[in-house]
């Protein structure tokens, strides 16, 4: 009989595991209240366009969420969300594989329980994001690495970089597997696998990826410029004029809130006493180390290290796994915030004592698309906006309207997806609504709002936002 001792025994009840949490994230998704966040409605705008890459990200999500709502017949919140709790559930699989072939089933089963309790997991599992879609090929792509330093054999090093590929199209991030290969192969010789294979595995992931590069290098290199924008600290004249100890800080914080507490403290133990847990760490501390300095120099958020708790959560369970009261404390703590976030989603409206709702910003953007919606169709005018998060909503909300939306002409390159790809064209005749914060002019003359849109109580609580009814030649103008 197996037990989940054995390598082979650990698979039903891993699976069991993940399957009964998914099954419980779906239904409770299904339930959710939440509108689509800024990002969800962008990435849903984009799986409307099959392309090989898109302004600030690579394709792979708009791919899923293409095919998720084709084959569903519907473009609900739930069934653009759908796959992310299921690209979970197979990571967490994945990395089980991993662990009971490094440290045997028992292991295995406890990685498979961590990993789809952990607080970024949980939260993840709600929203869909590149995170959720890297995740399944990151994981694989440590998988088909850890068989190829095995054995050697050459498909492994393909499957490998095809994985990496996949996880690239995902998300940029993914670019820190191969940097823990190169580590690996450079400080532990038992994660060298012969310059054949390496180039095999280059080749297999470079293939894969040749198509967004191709995207990139015919749309001026938008992604590589937005992702310029976002570290910030590459355009200043004085990168090192910013550093903030404090903000460092602040983000090593809240990797403890994406991580899970318990889970942190045991994948920094594991940094601190490597104890042969070294080939799991160069696909870990790179990334913590790089956004840890990003932050230093600008700012960073809390889910740009997420790659590093793929590889680090296999070695905080090795830690946990020694001291099994703490494994099970760090399931409990996670196990409780990955119940109470879909909870909160049921009711997105409850708010401490004189606050915002604590989903605020989940909240409202609908509402607002719908008095915007209504206005154009009243005064039977396209709409044009100035603001990304507005017009995401915009175009999800009015996608069966019929209404003209379109983003201000920019002044210069680009700055979102809108302007890039559904600016105000040229040709525009007659009048448009604005929706902005900036009473704008024309004609030398302040225009006057015909509407101030009800923004109470969501995310847009602290804008002020009016709706203007002026001549498209005067935005052409401006622009």
């Amino acid at each position: 009989m197996q037990t989940p001792e054995t390598e082979d025994g650990w698979l039903r009840p891993a699976f069991l595991i993940v399957v009964a949490i998914t099954l419980a994230r779906l239904v409770l998704l299904f339930f959710n209240r939440t509108d689509l966040f800024v990002d969800e409605a962008q990435y849903w705008l984009w799986s409307q366009d099959f392309a090989f890459g898109y302004y600030s990200k690579p394709p792979l999500i708009a791919w899923v969420i293409g095919a998720v709502t084709w084959i569903s017949g519907a473009d609900y919140p739930f069934w653009v969300r759908a796959p992310a709790p299921l690209f979970h559930g197979a990571t967490a699989l994945i990395l089980a594989a991993l662990a009971a072939r490094m440290a045997g089933g028992r292991i295995a089963v406890w990685v498979a329980a961590t990993y789809a309790t952990l607080p970024m997991v949980g939260l993840g599992s709600l929203l869909i994001s590149t995170d959720t879609i890297m995740a399944p090929f990151f994981a694989l792509a440590l998988l088909w690495h850890a068989r190829l330093v095995e054995t050697r054999w050459p498909p492994f090093a393909v499957l490998a970089g095809v994985a990496a590929g996949l996880a690239f199209l995902a998300k940029y991030a993914a670019v820190y597997f191969l940097l823990g290969v190169g580590l690996g192969a450079l400080l532990i010789p038992a994660l060298r696998f012969g310059w054949g294979n390496a180039a095999l595995m280059l080749a297999a992931f470079g293939a894969v990826i040749a198509p967004n590069l191709w995207w990139n290098l015919a749309h001026g290199l938008s992604t590589l410029e937005h992702t310029a924008d976002n570290v910030g600290w590459v355009r200043a004249a004085a990168p090192m004029a910013g550093v903030s100890p404090a903000s460092a800080l602040s983000f090593l914080v809240q990797q403890a809130a994406v991580f899970g507490p318990v889970t942190f403290a045991a994948l920094i133990w594991a940094v601190l006493r490597p104890r042969g847990r070294g080939r799991l760490l160069v696909f870990s501390v790179p990334a913590l180390a790089a956004v840890s300095v990003q932050a230093l120099l600008s700012k960073a958020y809390a889910n740009w290290a997420a790659s590093a708790y793929f590889a680090g959560t296999v070695a905080a369970v090795q830690v946990l796994a020694a001291r099994r009261g703490l494994l099970v404390l760090s399931l409990v703590v996670n196990g409780a915030i990955c119940v109470a976030m879909p909870v909160l989603t049921l009711m997105p409206g409850l708010a401490l004592t004189g606050q915002a709702p604590l989903l605020a910003r989940y909240l409202g953007r609908t509402d607002l698309s719908l008095q915007i919606l209504s206005q154009a169709e009243v005064a039977n005018v396209p709409i044009v906006a100035d603001r990304r998060d507005v017009l995401a909503d915009l175009f999800y909300v009015g996608r069966r309207t019929g209404v003209p939306i379109y983003a201000v002409p920019p002044r210069g390159r680009p700055m979102n997806h809108y302007e890039q790809a559904h600016p105000l064209p040229p040709e525009t005749d007659g009048t448009v609504l604005l929706v902005t914060e900036a009473q704008p002019r024309c004609g030398g003359a302040a225009v006057q709002p015909v509407v101030t849109f009800d923004t109470a109580g969501g995310a847009y609580r602290r804008l002020t936002l009016s709706g203007y009814l002026l001549p498209a030649a005067c935005l052409r103008d401006a622009g």
